[in-house]
């Protein structure tokens, strides 16, 4: 069968956390941490932090469609983080860490409208994810890029992305490469 390569680009607090998430998900061929959603142009991680660029965090998403949908995607986005929390992901504070996703096509953005929808029922209330036409995705920085898997043992990695792995790895143990 031939690869439908396809893209999706999420954003759901700290970039580190969703690439190491999204890369052990079977299907998906690459994620690349990066910046997306704001007015300037070729931001640095300094700037974005900041809050003044308006960008967020963010992974972009390579995945072979003929194995992985991008409602399943959408699932585990949703999964990994709590959408209904503005500007925030626990200690992670600001607009650079909002829930928000960049649809490519219509087809992701009524499949993005629907997933919402499912997540407010599950959680109770309305989620606060921000639904947009994807714009410039800009890479972040080297030492941004397969961040935990090259700092395993730093303490952001083993008390917050670490959890959200086996989370993860529980959850959707069908969809990973454990």
């Amino acid at each position: 069968m031939e690869k439908q390569l396809e893209t999706a680009l999420f954003a759901g607090g700290c970039f580190w956390c969703l690439e190491a998430l999204f890369s052990r998900v079977r299907g998906v061929l690459a994620v690349q941490s990066g910046y997306c959603g704001g007015d300037l142009a070729n931001p640095d991680y300094q700037q974005v932090c900041s809050g003044r660029s308006g960008h967020a965090e963010a992974v972009s998403i390579t995945f072979d469609a003929s194995v992985l949908s991008y409602a399943t995607l959408l699932e585990v986005f949703f999964a990994s983080h709590d959408p209904t929390t503005l500007n925030r992901q626990g200690h992670d504070i600001g607009t650079q860490y909002r829930s928000a996703i960049f649809y490519h096509s219509e087809a992701q953005k009524a499949a993005a409208s629907a997933a919402m929808a499912r997540a407010t029922t599950r959680y109770g209330t309305a989620v606060v994810t921000e639904l947009s036409a994807a714009g410039d995705f800009y890479p972040a920085e080297a030492e941004h890029q397969n961040y935990y898997r090259l700092h395993q043992q730093a303490p952001y990695c083993q008390m917050v992305i670490a959890p959200k792995l086996a989370t993860l790895l529980q959850n959707y143990a069908t969809l990973t490469d454990a």
